[in-house]
């Protein structure tokens, strides 16, 4: 009868002072050094699939009516994409391309490292709500109390955006039917963000590398590649990563880097929506980058006085697994043969007191052969 192998030895942290949000994935069921990798390529086939359905149902939507179908393919056929707030329709397909995302991640890390998900988003194994709506709250007073004393500056209004691809609201026909797919994918939009760049990506350089200074920084390039800005604009998205990914290891979870994601990126549309700014510029200047950073700097900082005054766990300790008893002998006598590593029982006879003036039992006398014989035995 072969036994089951030994549990994996755990990590240091995990037994002393806890796993950091980066290293939660020594948390999960299965933590092979291995698991990271299939992860992401499980979670890109099913992003694949997700995008197939979703060009079979433009396809679709574009046969039943033709200038949808002249829509989309300039948005297909154009090297630059771009969001136009008079047509909600290709808002959405945008968003949606996006937030397809964080349901490939969730269930590529559900197949490949099993049961407890909820370290995905945070040491407490779930997202934890109260704290989203908390850190929410604070990032949008910080906009508004920024955005405010920057329309007050001489020239602060002029200064967010140059005027080129501004839309009045009274010249967009869907002005209101585009606030609400804003209102409704937005946030997905940016969870789905977190959730790849701070949340798979930081716990995937973590399970290899300990320290938190490699999961914060070295998802940030590709976070940054993914926008297509000048230096100034990439510098700000540089920026909002390295804050984003701090938070995240800071506090525990991925709440308070949501937060200020899709209050950042709501403000953004709003402001387009409202004619004041251009979401498509891909130059926003050095106004744009100083009021970005203040923002950024701002709400990190009312973070951490919440944060220190919350009673909220940012590590989990991980308890090791028992290690399997050896199984007992069948009732005709024979042992199992102990496995690899396991320490072998020693049989000692239960001790008789022999009278006064004889040996013990199991010993001779001298001369006596008995005590030669194989099968004599000895008490150890």
């Amino acid at each position: 009868m072969t036994l089951p192998p030994p549990p994996k030895p755990l990590p240091v942290d995990a037994i002393v002072g806890g796993l950091a949000f980066h290293r939660l994935g020594f948390a999960r069921r299965r933590r092979g050094w291995w698991t990271p990798l299939v992860t992401g390529l499980l979670a890109a086939a099913f992003y694949l699939a997700l995008t197939v359905v979703l060009g079979v149902a433009i396809g679709l939507m574009a046969f039943a009516d033709r200038s949808l179908a002249e829509r989309f393919l300039s948005l297909a056929g154009g090297s630059d994409v771009s969001f136009d707030l008079t047509d909600p329709v290709l808002v959405a397909i945008l968003l949606l391309s996006i937030v397809f995302l964080l349901p490939s991640y969730v269930l590529a890390s559900l197949i490949v490292q099993g049961g407890k998900l909820g370290f995905i988003s945070s040491a407490a194994g779930r997202l934890r709500w109260g704290w989203l709506l908390l850190t929410t709250g604070a990032a949008v007073v910080v906009a508004i109390v920024l955005s405010g004393l920057s329309f007050l500056l001489p020239g602060g209004a002029e200064g967010v955006t140059d005027g080129s691809g501004v839309i009045a609201p009274a010249d967009n026909p869907a002005l209101w039917t585009t606030l609400v797919v804003l209102l409704l994918l937005v946030p997905l939009q940016a969870a789905a963000e977190e959730y790849v760049f701070r949340g798979y990506l930081m716990q995937a350089v973590g399970r290899w590398l300990r320290h938190p200074a490699f999961a914060i920084l070295l998802p940030v390039p590709l976070f940054v590649l993914g926008h297509l800005y000048d230096p100034l604009g990439q510098l700000s998205v540089g920026i909002f990563a390295v804050a984003a990914g701090w938070l995240t290891w800071r506090t525990g979870g991925l709440e308070a880097a949501i937060a200020l994601h899709v209050v950042n990126n709501l403000l953004a549309f709003l402001l387009g929506l409202a004619g004041l700014s251009d979401v498509n510029a891909s130059s926003p200047g050095w106004i744009s980058l100083v009021f970005s950073t203040l923002l950024i700097g701002s709400y990190v900082g009312v973070v951490e006085w919440l944060f220190r005054r919350s009673r909220l766990g940012r590590t989990v300790i991980v308890t090791p697994a028992p290690v399997p008893p050896l199984p007992a002998a069948p009732a005709w006598g024979g042992a199992p043969a102990p496995g690899p590593g396991a320490q072998v029982p020693v049989y000692q006879p239960p001790v008789h007191q022999a009278p006064v003036g004889e040996p013990p039992v199991g010993e001779a006398e001298p001369g006596d052969q008995a005590a030669e014989s194989p099968s004599a035995s000895r008490i150890v």
